[in-house]
């Protein structure tokens, strides 16, 4: 029998990177294997087709958008439901982060970059001018913190301080010997390019399709999809 199940539409930000649509894709890859017989598909809220209603307007019946973004903001408070709305069927799922399972994805992402015990960790997130979204950021640290047993700082891509240089220079007059720099992000882009120079001794890969990422995009739409 055909699943009934409502499709899954993973919606991320969207980036000219090409690397970036085909970290969406290697996920949704890994959500498929995980549900088979779902019907999961990608959208993008701006630059990279296709765009959220486009997709919504060719599924039949029920829809749940998962937001690809590890914080709150205006894409997932505003333009998200803005574009969910041309599909009455459709229920939108909270966004990925902050969540333990983020927290572990980060942990291993760190170890695959040659993180050491004792080492300071920089949180690096792409930031908002919505205080939820720092909020989330924080919240993310404090669960990254917990995993690793290191503390955990955070710091911006955007106009929000401090920014990623700044906060490893902090961390390297606090005394620490190593400083490792977490990209909270999800796929490549401008933001992750830019951590590289940002004076850390290791910068983690974005999380990408990381086994734990994968269980909560299942998790949020299942909570969704009630």
């Amino acid at each position: 029998m055909p699943d009934e199940s409502p499709a899954l539409v993973a919606v991320a930000h969207g980036t000219r990177d090409p690397g970036g649509a085909a970290v969406v894709e290697a996920l949704l890859e890994r959500v498929r294997a995980l549900r088979p017989g779902l019907t999961v598909r990608a959208a993008y809220v701006e630059i990279t087709p296709p765009s959220l209603p486009d997709v919504l307007a060719a599924l039949d019946g029920r829809s749940v958008v998962v937001p690809l973004l590890l914080a709150p903001g205006y894409h997932s408070t505003v333009d998200i439901p803005r574009a969910a709305a041309v599909r009455p069927q459709a229920t939108v799922a909270p966004v990925l982060g902050p969540d333990p399972l983020l927290a572990d994805a980060l942990a291993d992402r760190l170890d695959e970059a040659g993180r050491l015990p004792g080492d300071a960790v920089v949180l690096a997130a792409a930031g908002s001018g919505d205080p939820a979204a720092t909020v989330a950021a924080e919240q993310q640290a404090r669960m990254l913190a917990t995993r690793t047993g290191d503390p955990v700082t955070v710091a911006y891509g955007s106009s929000v301080r401090p920014d990623v240089p700044t906060a490893v220079a902090a961390a390297r007059r606090a005394g620490a010997a190593r400083v490792a720099v977490a990209a909270y992000l999800l796929a490549p882009g401008f933001f992750a390019t830019r951590l590289a120079t940002a004076g850390a001794d290791l910068v983690s890969a974005p999380l990408g399709p990381h086994p734990a990422v994968v269980r909560l995009v299942l998790a949020r739409y299942d909570a969704a999809a009630g």
